[in-house]
């Protein structure tokens, strides 16, 4: 039967081959079906294979039933002691007290004060850093337009009695034109000598009864005008219009600058009124601001406040006597500036609270000896729940209908997840199922004991840190419904921020390299739980005066739990990795640190050992790389596959340094291939001995496999030819097995091409690249890839990464003159 099992794998083999390899392109010839080696060094076949795979399912058989009961227990733990009788079941019979009892009734005393402590006003005190600075803006404004007054000159520039304010205002925004015009109509009937004095102002046709677009403001400057200067000698006369040129020039100049301010929402025409103020009504409208907006600011505007309200206090704070043109400005100006100055008083609003919470007497509900507790027919209510169950009459006990529900959904959420589990990471063994079991159990136990902070963090980050980010989130969304499932009290606001926390975990951690970086995680899902806490109880919450200072303090204990799961994961993940004999990307990277005593020891025993291990790290590392797998798996498992060389250093030639070969002095090559083979066994009792995990001791016997040992093989042939006894290939073949993941896989070829491309230095690329592909196609060929998961298609591109990084080790130096050199030599004796 095992003759028939060979040759029917032989046979897909071939057939596997035909198809997949029929053009070779890169590689040359076609390699057919032939093999130099079929599973010889592959024990997973044939009856100890299938014995093996029983054992394996009876095995995960026991585990997933083990699962299904520990799970089953503690989410259906609610069910072992439930009331029969409780709140909106009907009541079978007539139940009355049977003796005089009060009971607290804690449900509906907690849900009272929670109300409460929720639903209370909040303390509001003023914010003295932002009144200062409402004030201070205010004040700018003011001052902004004090300046602008001063660019103005006064107002008025001239006695009321010389010339009316209506008249002063006219004269200062006129036009040129017009302020010509009227200036020639008051001295069209000067003598000679005042026309000779004011040559400029001749005129004669320019009267004010010729100017049809003369309004009555112009009439009315020019009426006073003739006024003063019939009254008055030429000399004031002349003074007051050089006063008034000079007052229209610092006003249009003034005007420029309007344009250009920034005052509030103040718009140029509002601006023009407050230029035009006099200087008692500038002071008192500057003062009524001022004192309308330190009134309403000690007062106090909370933050929502109505516009309306805030219009009609600062109506009444304005002084009656402020001028009419500038009440509105002032209006304006302080509906601009003012804005909410009262911020929550947190620590008084949560005293009060709590002192309004505990103010609410605890709710007892009392039964005389006979009364009547339900009656037959009726719906229980709460009331009538806490007598039963205080006089126990509640019918507690084992709901057998709710375990078997519980088994029924456990069931169905554990199946569910191995079908996920089988696409997502099909590559778990029977001890990650059970740590898989434990970390699920952790979630629901802590709801059994009303503990409202839910595991879920640290489980997403241990999930995402030992197997796969997909895989954690996963199981994070799936404990999450049996928790929802195991205790319908546990806050629902608890657990969506500990499921949120758990999809962050689960979604970053497994990208994570250094502790350093899991503390930050830490730090994000403390903060993204107190952001989802705040956000759902501002939702949930049934009234609109629902204070933050409330809600805070729990928030940011729901954060601090966020926090405090990812700390409790990273202490527990290193008893984790041993006990379960799991990696992590963080374990990796401490395991890949040449200053382990490990790989210290093999630098120093086996030095040259450890050169090879470095360079075939960089082949490996690069082309794991490139092929997108697990890097620093690759790099941890390259530095320990050679650590069995140690138990024979000089047996092998890179140890030497120039020896005589001590396989020459041997001259048996049986012996000589027991040390070579050797060096996988010792190489496996000094991984356990130093544990490493399971990981990276595979490393070891797949990177060679069942490969045969050439040299000594045909050594070894020559010798039985000569002497006419048989030839056991066997003998000469490591003992495996054959690579089983893609890391393997990548190492073996790494490992063959290591001394052949140290060999080749002065060699092209397109010679090295001829040298890999007899090497690969050997392994191809003697059936080493096959349980790999390398694909045919892939060998040629981990051949060109191969030879680059052959390449990066070999590329050529400057040589330097012999002057150059001599100079070098002598500056280096001189100092």
């Amino acid at each position: 039967m095992m003759k028939s099992w060979r040759s029917l794998i032989q046979r897909i083999a071939g057939w596997r081959d035909m198809s997949q390899h029929r053009n070779l392109g890169w590689w040359g010839k076609t390699i057919g079906s032939k093999t130099s080696h079929s599973f010889s060094g592959n024990k997973s076949f044939g009856q100890s294979g299938q014995k093996k795979h029983q054992i394996k399912f009876r095995d995960f058989l026991i585990i997933f039933t083990i699962g299904i009961i520990a799970l089953t227990s503690v989410v259906g733990y609610r069910f072992y002691n439930q009331p029969q009788l409780t709140v909106n079941k009907i009541a079978p019979l007539t139940i009355k007290a049977p003796f005089s009892a009060e009971f607290e009734d804690t449900q509906t005393t907690l849900e009272r004060r929670k109300e409460v402590q929720t639903g209370i006003i909040p303390i509001l005190k003023q914010d003295q850093e932002l009144t200062q600075d409402i004030i201070r803006k205010l004040t700018s404004y003011l001052q902004k337009i004090d300046q602008l007054r001063g660019l103005a000159a006064p107002f008025p520039f001239a006695s009321p009695k010389t010339l009316s304010l209506t008249s002063q205002k006219y004269i200062r925004f006129c036009t040129e034109e017009e302020f010509k015009a009227v200036l020639a109509s008051v001295i069209q009937d000067q003598t000679a000598k005042t026309d000779s004095a004011l040559p400029i102002l001749k005129s004669p046709n320019l009267t004010l009864e010729k100017r049809p677009d003369f309004n009555l403001g112009l009439q009315q400057v020019a009426a006073e005008l003739k006024a003063f200067r019939q009254n008055n000698s030429e000399n004031k006369f002349n003074t007051l219009i050089a006063q008034i040129t000079l007052t229209r020039y610092r006003y249009s100049q003034a005007w420029k600058t309007i344009s250009q301010s920034n005052i509030a929402h103040l718009d140029e025409k509002e601006l023009i009124v407050l230029l035009d103020l006099t200087e008692a009504d500038w002071k008192l409208t500057k003062k009524t601001i001022l004192q309308a907006a330190e009134r309403i600011l000690a007062q106090g505007i909370a933050l929502g406040l109505p516009s309306t309200l805030l219009e009609q206090a600062v109506t009444v704070q304005l002084n009656p006597d402020i001028p009419d043109v500038s009440e509105p400005i002032a209006y304006n100006l302080l509906l601009s500036t003012l804005q909410p100055n009262l911020r929550e008083d947190r620590d008084a609003t949560r005293n009060i609270a709590e002192k309004a919470a505990m103010a609410i007497n605890s709710v007892v509900v009392e039964v005389k000896q006979g009364e009547v507790i339900v009656e037959k027919g009726a719906k229980i209510t709460q009331t009538d729940f806490v007598l039963l169950d205080g006089f126990n009459l509640s019918q507690r006990g084992v709901n057998w209908k709710g375990l078997e529900l519980s088994a029924v959904v456990v069931g169905a959420f554990v199946s569910l997840f191995l079908l996920i589990q089988r696409k997502i990471y099909p590559r778990i063994r029977h001890r990650d199922y059970l740590l898989l079991c434990l970390l699920g159990i952790s979630a629901p136990l802590l709801s059994v004991f009303e503990f409202p902070h839910t595991s879920l963090p640290a489980i997403g980050l241990l999930v995402s840190s030992f197997y796969n980010p997909s895989l954690a989130v996963c199981q994070v969304i799936l404990v999450a419904g049996l928790v929802m499932f195991s205790n319908q009290s546990i806050g629902s606001v608890y657990l969506f921020a500990g499921i949120v926390g758990g999809l962050i975990t689960a979604i970053f951690a497994g990208r994570l390299r250094s502790r350093e970086a899991i503390s930050k995680l830490g730090i994000a899902v403390g903060l993204s739980q107190i952001l989802v806490y705040l956000i759902a109880n501002l939702i949930l919450s049934t009234t609109a005066t629902t204070i933050w200072s409330a809600i805070l303090p729990d928030a940011t204990i729901c954060g601090l739990f966020g926090l405090a799961w990812v700390v409790v994961a990273i202490g527990i993940s290193p008893y984790l990795e041993r006990l379960f004999d799991l990696i992590t990307p963080i374990r990796l990277a401490e395991l890949s640190n040449p200053n382990l005593p490990l790989l210290k020891r093999l630098a120093t025993e086996a030095p040259g050992t450890f050169q090879h291990t470095m360079f075939v790290s960089s082949l490996a590392e690069a082309a794991a790389r490139k092929l997108n797998c697990n890097v620093e798996l690759v790099r941890a498992g390259t530095l320990y596959h050679d650590i069995g060389k140690m138990h024979d250093p000089l047996g092998f030639i890179e140890n030497q340094m120039g020896e005589p070969n001590k396989h020459d002095q041997i001259n048996d090559p049986w012996v000589s291939a027991e040390i070579i083979k050797k060096h996988v066994s010792e190489g496996l009792v000094i991984a356990k001995k130093y544990g490493l995990p399971k990981a990276i001791r595979d490393f070891i016997p797949q990177h060679q496999g069942s490969l045969l040992i050439v040299y000594f093989y045909y050594q070894a042939k020559q010798k039985a030819e000569a002497i006419g006894t048989p030839l056991v290939e066997a003998d000469f073949r490591y003992i495996g097995p054959i690579p089983q993941s893609r890391e393997a896989g990548i190492l073996m070829l790494a490992d063959g091409s290591e001394a052949a491309l140290r060999s080749l230095a002065e060699a092209t690329p397109k010679q090295a690249l001829a040298t890999l592909q007899k090497i690969f196609k050997s392994r191809w060929q003697d059936c080493q890839l096959i349980d790999s998961g390398l694909t045919y298609d892939e060998l040629p591109i981990i051949a060109e990464v191969f030879i680059r990084v052959w390449e990066q080790f070999n590329h050529k130096r400057i040589v330097y003159p012999q002057g150059a050199l001599d100079l070098a030599a002598k500056n280096n004796k001189l100092t």
